[in-house]
């Protein structure tokens, strides 16, 4: 019969050998759930961006904004939007199907707008509304708005907010 020492040195054992084959899966999930919190901040840091520069050049047509400081403050907001982007294309490489998707959807809207039909890709209205619209509710499954406390963005499947813990159901 073994003595109470070697059981709890055995005991001890595996549970360090235990710790130590789960470590590699727990260090993944996690990772991954910092990517996936990461691309929604900046994804929603890339919308107020492009929200700024909608609201800055209507400001300049109203004549709000002094001509002189208009440059200064566009190309602020766009080397702003610029560096959200590459960050973006860092962290999901595997996105760019999706991105292809938005580019083909972009230079078809471009063709029609100088109507140049020659780029459009041969999509139809129906074609480029149903890609409109499934990237919509893409983007909307992923991303569920922001946390009501702290105003951190917060994915569909967070229960608590990851910043200030704030209950989110």
């Amino acid at each position: 019969m073994m003595n109470m020492g070697a059981f709890f040195l055995l005991l001890a054992v595996l549970i360090l050998v235990g710790m130590y084959l789960v470590a590699p899966f727990m260090r993944r999930s996690r990772q991954v759930m910092d990517e996936h919190h990461e691309i929604s901040a900046l994804m929603a840091e890339r919308d107020r961006v492009i929200t700024s520069l909608q609201e800055l050049d209507f400001d300049f047509n109203l004549g709000k904004i002094p001509a002189e400081d208009y440059p200064i403050q566009r190309s602020a907001l766009l080397q702003k939007g610029a560096q959200i982007l590459r960050r973006l294309d860092e962290i999901a490489p595997t996105a760019t199907g999706r991105m292809d998707g938005q580019a083909r959807i972009e230079r078809s809207l471009a063709a029609r707008d100088s109507d140049y039909a020659g780029e459009s890709d041969g999509l139809s209205d129906e074609d480029l509304e149903s890609m409109i619209a499934a990237r919509r509710v893409e983007r909307k499954e992923r991303s569920a708005g922001f946390c009501p406390r702290c105003g951190k963005p917060v994915l569909v499947s967070d229960r608590f907010c990851s910043s200030c813990g704030k209950s989110l159901t």
